[in-house]
């Protein structure tokens, strides 16, 4: 077996086919389908049944994918500790997080963050947060940007802040205009009681998205289940979405005090006051780099300035 077989065959995993994933890797698809076969006349079985589109791991391929990723992953621990042990200054750093955290945390922190550490590089994998959180069980990142509640059998945490949730409804609702709803997120927002909203539709956002889930425990707490008129992944969608009239949304007050859609819905804050921790975690058990250890401070220090 051979490090470059193990990332193949995970990279198939990952893409569900075999044409997507030579694409990814950058090699030809009959090169990628010689070297599968190769591997697979020698083990005696195949790895992926064919039959299902996606392609799905055989229980071989089950097997042979858990034992790569170990391996892989003892492999990069051995050159972090090596890094470290050499006392050299350089280092990478794969980093996962959502679109929107790139987008309104790390966008405004790397810059500076790089100035200071030149030697280390930085790669960005954006997913959604349970999406994240697999990834990093898998080894796939050094670290993630994610929220709580999470797993702490799995993962250490460190606290970066806490963000508040706000409501965006309609400028024709009429709560909007019983409530005489700003259509500027300024501080302080009229409250609104969420079992106000147990008639309204709400745009809400993926399962894979914690918001979703946030979302649905309120309202219950509230008394109601929302109506879900549609779901998306993108925040900055569900807010534009709220303005143009299709509903109301629940929404992280750094989105709405950062993006302003061409039609801006009212805002209100919740009676409630709903907030949602996030932190930076990785793995239970993962050596952590040099660089690594960085990172995870410079952020946090970086997260209690603001």
């Amino acid at each position: 077996m051979e490090f470059r077989q193990f990332r193949y065959i995970l990279t198939v995993a990952q893409e569900g086919s075999i044409s997507r994933a030579a694409q990814k890797l950058y090699i030809s698809q009959p090169s990628l389908s010689q070297s599968i076969a190769g591997i697979e006349k020698k083990l005696g079985a195949p790895l992926f049944d064919r039959s299902l589109t996606p392609l799905r791991p055989t229980p071989l391929g089950e097997l042979y994918l858990d034992t790569a990723r170990r391996i892989l992953a003892l492999d990069e621990e051995f050159q972090q500790r090596a890094d470290d042990m050499l006392q050299r200054s350089a280092g990478h750093i794969i980093i996962g997080s959502s679109p929107f955290r790139s987008t309104y945390l790390l966008s405004r922190f790397l810059p500076a963050f790089q100035r200071q550490y030149p030697s280390i590089t930085v790669e960005l994998l954006e997913n959604t947060t349970r999406q994240l959180e697999e990834l990093s069980l898998a080894g796939q990142t050094d670290v993630i940007l994610s929220l709580q509640p999470i797993d702490t059998s799995h993962f250490m945490t460190e606290n970066l802040f806490a963000e508040d949730l706000l409501l965006t409804l309609p400028p024709m609702h009429p709560l909007s205009q019983h409530y005489s709803l700003p259509h500027t997120p300024a501080q302080p927002l009229p409250q609104l009681p969420l079992a106000a909203l147990k008639d309204t539709p709400f745009i809400t956002m993926h399962p894979e998205q914690k918001l979703h889930s946030q979302l649905y425990a309120l309202c219950h707490e509230a008394g109601f289940t929302p109506q879900s008129l549609l779901e998306t992944r993108s925040l900055e969608t569900a807010l534009s979405l709220s303005g143009a009239g299709l509903g109301a949304a629940l929404l992280p007050a750094p989105l709405i005090e950062g993006f302003r859609p061409q039609e801006p819905p009212c805002y209100a804050a919740i009676d409630t006051h709903p907030q949602r921790q996030v932190v930076i975690a990785w793995r239970r058990n993962r050596y952590l780099s040099h660089a690594a250890r960085t990172f995870v401070g410079k952020l946090k220090a970086y997260c209690q300035q603001q």
